[in-house]
């Protein structure tokens, strides 16, 4: 009889061991009983005869995880604090017996005709420097022809008999770019996301199996395909927080791309506009400068708060009598971020999170944005009785249907997650701003995320301060690099103005055209306090009982305390203390190296504690 350890896949549980007569690779996928369940796992290693009666393996299934996925599994799982089984549920195996087509067989069809992509001469000594360096940092303007260098790369890649992994941030950057890749590559591009229907996914999944993908595109679940003979991975907008995963495991794609190039034996490249500090001090890196169409562009700063006013009104009026486009960028969704009493300043909360609810007009509703509990809108206050009810901070909803009233002809359309709801819809709005069939696009983060809107001579950019104010040390270098990022999304061909409203126009001034130089300023900040220069982990505590939750922050925090190498920054109840009905606490941690934390957190670690190494949240 052989026994071996099996990792139950997306389970927290610890490898069990298990039976069978047969003789089984490790790394191969099988289907074993779990307290009356049939559930899969992953033969991670082979066990001496136990002392105690193990379950029979059920079934031998014809996938198999390979050396290196099995490797990366147990990476994540020791940095990242999940279990080898959720680390290695985020990948999907290789199929055990496939054939593979021949090596010098024409694998991209048509796509092979087309004219290969010329580059400039700066474009080429871009592309021999990230040749050069294992991992290296595409510092390029928002059209600069960032992406001619990432697929003048992917050409060479396919040339080598290889093939490229191509990340982009979210499904929001998937359709231009897929036009694009497809467009010169034709079928040898697989683009996969989580909008795909099932069949859609089957079908990518056959082209990545037999070797006929050269390129694979998508988010972050893009990295842990089976790709075979990988050659190149290529991380655009680097800086972008979508990398980061926000349930377990808390992995960040863009590290987990830097630790598979070492992995691999390839190079990576990571790209963008406004790289993050990290990447930058990191990293060798080269410049590229300027956009790739020469362009003018204004920026007007007005000292208000978030509104529409005369000066942006008629700022958009003037855009429209040219008939030239617009775009409108707000950090917030929904009508109003918040519902208060003009009389008693009661702010109607959540009643399973302590966060204010927002104000959705279009439904009638005040919708949590952390755990999704809606309700009508009251018409008086829960704590005075008063009908004096009033909204803040204009969200995208609010803003479009002002713009609409104010600009009766004009074609306004709402531009977020609460209105692009699927991949098709996605597909539709940018066809129908691309081609002129709506004035003004009003949107939250999601339009600044790499489009290219050939029409737009207007951007204007609200809500800014209050991503300044927020309780994040990365406040200042976020809120830049959105505006840097939303104001690139104008005058991509002609001139362009950029209306900000702001009380700090003397920082985003002083670096709006001279990013280098807000890097080189951060570094000073950050020194000694926070990454690249040290490291940082946040440790929660959640439970429906508030003093279980506080009892094992308490628990944690004493044993962390007498751990010499590692700083308890700070301790205590969450800025939301309550999120779907669950009270939550925290620890934060500081260290020079990730090694000191994941030691001390390992010594420590009580059943509560969840942990997020390399933190993006603060709230």
């Amino acid at each position: 009889m052989n026994y071996y350890n099996i990792a139950l896949l997306n389970s927290p549980l610890e490898p069990f061991t298990y039976q069978s007569p047969k003789s089984i690779d490790i790394g191969t996928k099988v289907k074993v009983k779990m307290r009356n369940r049939e559930v899969f796992g992953v033969a991670v290693s082979t066990s001496d005869e136990p002392s105690f009666k193990t379950s029979e393996i059920l079934e031998i299934c014809g996938s198999i995880y390979t050396s290196k996925q099995l490797e990366l599994a147990r990476f994540i799982s020791t940095y990242y604090f999940c279990s080898l089984g959720e680390a290695l549920g985020v990948m999907l195996p290789y199929e055990s017996g496939m054939h593979y087509p021949a090596e010098n067989g024409n694998e991209m069809g048509e796509s092979t005709l087309l004219p290969q992509i010329t580059l400039s001469t700066k474009q080429n000594e871009a592309l021999e420097f990230l040749k050069k360096h294992k991992t290296a940092l595409l510092f390029g303007d928002t059209g600069s022809g960032k992406t001619e260098i990432y697929m003048k790369y992917f050409e060479e890649i396919i040339e080598h008999k290889k093939c490229s992994i191509f990340l982009m941030p979210e499904i929001s950057l998937t359709p231009q770019m897929s036009q694009r890749l497809h467009k010169h590559f034709g079928d040898a591009v697989v683009m996969w996301h989580s909008k795909l229907t099932p069949l859609q996914k089957k079908k990518a999944l056959a082209k990545i199996y037999d070797g006929s993908a050269k390129i694979v595109a998508g988010p972050r679940s893009a990295l842990f395909l089976p790709t075979k003979d990988i050659g190149l991975i290529v991380v655009d907008e680097e800086h972008d927080e979508s990398y980061k995963s926000s349930s377990r495991p808390r992995y960040n794609a863009r590290d987990i791309a830097i630790y598979m190039g070492k992995l691999y034996g390839i190079n990576v490249v990571l790209g963008s506009a406004t790289p993050s500090l990290t990447t930058y001090v990191k990293f060798p890196y080269i410049r590229l400068r300027g956009g790739y169409f020469s362009s003018k562009k204004e920026f007007v700063y007005e000292k208000s708060v978030e509104t529409l006013s005369p000066l942006i009104l008629n700022s958009l009026k003037e855009s429209l009598e040219k008939k030239e486009q617009s775009i409108l960028f707000l950090p917030t969704r929904a009508n109003f971020k918040y519902l208060i009493c003009a009389d008693c300043g009661h702010i109607h909360k959540c009643v399973f999170c302590s966060v204010g609810m927002s104000v959705h007009q279009k439904t009638r509703a005040l919708k949590c944005h952390y755990c999704n509990f809606t309700q009508a809108i009251p018409q008086s206050c829960s704590e005075c009785g008063s009908p004096n009810l009033v909204s803040s901070r204009l969200g995208t909803a609010e803003a479009a249907k002002e713009l609409q009233n104010e600009f009766e002809h004009s074609v306004v359309e709402q531009f977020d997650r609460d209105a692009i709801t699927t991949a098709k819809k996605l597909k539709s709005a940018l066809k129908r701003f691309n081609d002129k069939e709506i004035d003004i696009l009003v949107g939250t983060q999601m339009i600044s995320k790499g489009h290219d809107y050939h029409g737009v001579t207007l951007a204007v950019v609200l809500g800014l301060d209050n991503m300044l104010g927020m309780s994040d040390y990365r406040a200042r270098e976020k809120a830049l690099s959105s505006l840097i990022q939303v104001a690139g999304r104008s005058g991509r061909k002609e001139s362009a103005k950029v209306l900000v409203q702001t009380f700090n126009e003397e920082f985003f001034k002083a670096y709006i055209d001279r990013y280098d130089e807000f890097l080189e300023d951060e570094k000073e900040y950050r020194k000694e306090l926070y990454p690249p220069y040290k490291k940082l982990c946040r440790i929660l505590f959640s439970h429906k009982n508030g003093i279980k939750a506080a009892d094992s922050m308490n628990q944690m925090l004493l044993c962390l305390q007498k751990q010499s190498s590692v700083e308890v920054v700070g301790f205590g109840k969450c800025a939301i203390e309550r999120v779907a009905d669950k009270y939550r606490f925290e620890i934060l941690l500081r260290a020079d190296k990730s090694t000191d934390i994941i030691k001390a957190v390992s010594i420590c670690r009580v059943d509560l504690a969840e942990v997020d190494m390399d933190p993006i949240e603060f709230g």
